[in-house]
C-alpha cells in the first residue's frame, strides 16, 4: 500500500522525520525503520521543528512510524560512555549544572508538547513496538489508533530512569492512577485490546488497515467547523483542572462565543 505522504513534497524531511501537507490534513512519519525508528536529541529536535513548519491551514496532523514498528523508544548508543556524536551523552548531561539539566531536557519535551495544540488534533498511528520515547510520543497526541499487533511498554524505571518526556499526565489522564504505576513500574507490554479497553487507544484494526484507518479518523474530524473543534477541544482539555462550576462557566462562555460568531457578531 502506498503511504499517505508517498507523492507529496515534503515540507520537512530530516533526521528521521518526514513531514508532508495535503490541504488541511498534515502527516507526520518517523523514517528510521531499519532502527525501528529509535529516538534521539536530532529527532526530537526535528519533531519541534515540524510543529513549528505547519501551515496554518492544517487542522489534523497523522503521526505513524514506517516498518514493523512505531519507535522502539531511545537509541541505545545514547546509553553508552561515547554517545551519539555531537550529541552531549548521559554522563554529560548528568555532570551539568542544575539550569543546564532542566534546560536540556526542556529543550527535549519540545518534540512532544505541540501535539496538545488546541488549534489542531492530533492522531497517532501506532504499530509494533512503542516502547518507552515511543510510547510518550503516541502519548503526545490526542486519540491512538493501534494495529493488532501494538505492544506498549514504558521501560524507563527499570533502567533507574523516569518518563521525562511528557508522558505521565497524559498515561494518568487516560488509565488512571493505580494502573499508570503498574505500567511504568513493571515495564510490561500492553496490548491492542487491552490498550483500547483502558482507554489508551480509540481503536484497533489489523497492521494491514492501520494507515486507512487513520486516514477515516482524520476525514471524520475534518468534517465539523474549525472554530467548534477548537473551542471543544479547549474546553475538554481545561476539564480536569476546573471544578463542575468552573466547567459550566467554560461552557457558557464557548458557547458564547460560538453563537455570536455563527450570527455574524464575532469580533
Amino acid at each position: 500500500m502506498a503511504t499517505p505522504d508517498q507523492e507529496l513534497v515534503p515540507l520537512l524531511d530530516q533526521d528521521g522525520v518526514r513531514l508532508t501537507v495535503d490541504d488541511a490534513l498534515a502527516t507526520v512519519t518517523l523514517t528510521n525503520p531499519a532502527k525501528r525508528n529509535a529516538q534521539s536529541p536530532a529527532m526530537w529536535r526535528a519533531l519541534a521543528e515540524a510543529g513549528r513548519l505547519l501551515p496554518g491551514s492544517v487542522r489534523v496532523v497523522v503521526l505513524r512510524g514506517e516498518g514493523k514498528s512505531f519507535s522502539a523508544g531511545l537509541d541505545r548508543q545514547m546509553f553508552t560512555p561515547e554517545g551519539i556524536e555531537g550529541e552531549p551523552s548521559f554522563i554529560d548531561l548528568a555532570r551539568s549544572g542544575d539550569a543546564e539539566l532542566d534546560a536540556a531536557i526542556a529543550g527535549f519535551q519540545e518534540g512532544f508538547t505541540w501535539w496538545r495544540r488546541n488549534d489542531v488534533v492530533t492522531v497517532a498511528a501506532v504499530q509494533g513496538h512503542a516502547i518507552g520515547a515511543g510510547f510518550q510520543l503516541a502519548l503526545a497526541c490526542d486519540l491512538r489508533v493501534v494495529a493488532d499487533d501494538v505492544q506498549f511498554a514504558m521501560r524507563e524505571t527499570g533502567l533507574g530512569l523516569v518518563p521525562d518526556l511528557t508522558g505521565t499526565h497524559p498515561l494518568v489522564s487516560l488509565v488512571g492512577y493505580g494502573r499508570a504505576v503498574e505500567i511504568c513500574l513493571t515495564g510490561r507490554f500492553v496490548g491492542a485490546q487491552e490498550a483500547v479497553n483502558s482507554g489508551l487507544a480509540n481503536l484497533a484494526v489489523p497492521a494491514a488497515e492501520l494507515d486507512a484507518a487513520a486516514r477515516d479518523l482524520a476525514t471524520a474530524l475534518l468534517a465539523a467547523p474549525r472554530e467548534a473543534v477548537i473551542e471543544t477541544k479547549a474546553l475538554l482539555r481545561g476539564a480536569p483542572d476546573r471544578d463542575y462550576d468552573g466547567q459550566r462557566a467554560a461552557e457558557r462562555a464557548a458557547q458564547g462565543r460560538r453563537l455570536r460568531d455563527l450570527a455574524g457578531l464575532g469580533e
